[in-house]
């Protein structure tokens, strides 16, 4: 065989013949890797913004109580079950426990972006503090700035213990958990009223207060197609993330890209394990193949060889029985001479 594609994808469904008999075949498939076919497999961003203190959701919408059910690249599957104001870092955490079953990892970030207004006197006023599994994480940071830089600079001292990044651009606030841990507005000052703690807005136009909860994002991600049913916030089917788009132009891009690669490895080495039982297989059945031909080689000789020993006694036997014979006919014919020999 010459002029075979093995990497293209069209390599499909190839039956070998291992046995003597009808259907002892051996089907073999290789995938397509090239570097647009392989890569990362991914779900959308679930990000969710629950605001506590009215009972209301805003544009984001929270990760809702379900059972979460993911069904993974070789059809094996697992569930969790998630809480409404439950951190990205726990439904992460859940749903690596279980990749075991699924083949699928998660991954737990937490950033949102703000509008951030001061108030008429020129204050912007609010505390925060990270918080996971039912307990807070360092200390509530307590913000009292005149400029969204002073505003960075504060969250910013604390980060150590709490976790939180804050940073700006274009006259926006970011705030990050590195984690992936929830965010709660421990207390928002007067931001309802634009009074004298002034605002912090939701890209979606929520209006931070007391109790209100940045929940972050959850992305699964697999080296093959999955998908995730059971919750509206996390559901959905995998999309591939190639290695032939990766741009490592930008800091974003280029962690981006790290996790693409990994991926892209790990299905080729998924691959090669595929390749490498197949081989497995046609190796032992080769031995067999082996073996069996001896054993009908030994059978048919014991069926179609002589037994020379047996033979050559047999044949010594007549030869005996031969001579014995013509000796004693010798014998005979001498004794009725003699007597002629009497006879006048």
């Amino acid at each position: 065989m010459r002029n075979i594609n093995l990497l293209n994808g069209s390599f499909s469904g190839v039956q070998f013949q291992v046995g003597a008999n009808e259907g002892q075949t051996l089907s073999l498939s290789i995938g397509n890797t090239t570097a647009s076919n392989i890569g990362m497999y991914a779900t959308a961003k679930g990000s969710a913004f629950t605001n506590a203190s009215s009972g209301l959701v805003s544009a984001a919408g929270a990760f809702t109580g379900a059972a979460v059910k993911i069904t993974g690249p070789t059809g094996g599957s697992g569930s969790f079950t998630t809480t409404a104001t439950e951190s990205a870092a726990a439904i992460a955490k859940a749903a690596s426990n279980i990749s075991g079953k699924t083949g699928v990892q998660a991954q737990a970030t937490n950033t949102v972006t703000y509008n951030v207004a001061a108030s008429a006197n020129g204050n912007i006023k609010f505390k925060l503090q990270a918080s996971g599994s039912g307990s807070t994480i360092g200390g509530a940071i307590a913000v009292n700035a005149s400029s969204l830089s002073a505003v960075v600079s504060q969250i910013n001292q604390q980060t150590s213990t709490s976790g939180i990044v804050a940073s700006s651009a274009s006259g926006k606030l970011t705030l990050a958990q590195q984690s992936g841990q929830n965010v709660k507005f421990a207390s928002a000052g007067t931001a309802t009223t634009a009074g004298a703690g002034g605002t912090v807005t939701s890209a979606a136009g929520h209006l931070a207060a007391t109790g209100d909860i940045q929940q972050g994002q959850v992305q699964f991600q697999s080296s093959a197609a999955f998908s995730v049913s059971g919750s509206a916030k996390l559901a959905g089917a995998a999309t591939l993330n190639s290695l032939a788009n990766i741009n490592v132009g930008t800091t974003s891009g280029a962690n981006s890209a790290i996790n693409v690669i990994k991926y892209a490895l790990a299905g080729l080495n998924n691959q090669g394990g595929q390749l490498g039982a197949v081989q497995q297989r046609l190796t032992a059945n080769i031995n067999n193949l082996n073996a069996t031909s001896q054993n009908v080689t030994t059978a048919l000789g014991v069926v179609q060889d002589a037994n020379i020993p047996q033979v050559a006694n047999q044949l010594t036997q007549a030869q005996i029985q031969a001579q014995s014979g013509v000796a004693a006919l010798k014998s005979s014919t001498q004794l009725q001479q003699s007597y002629l020999s009497l006879l006048p």
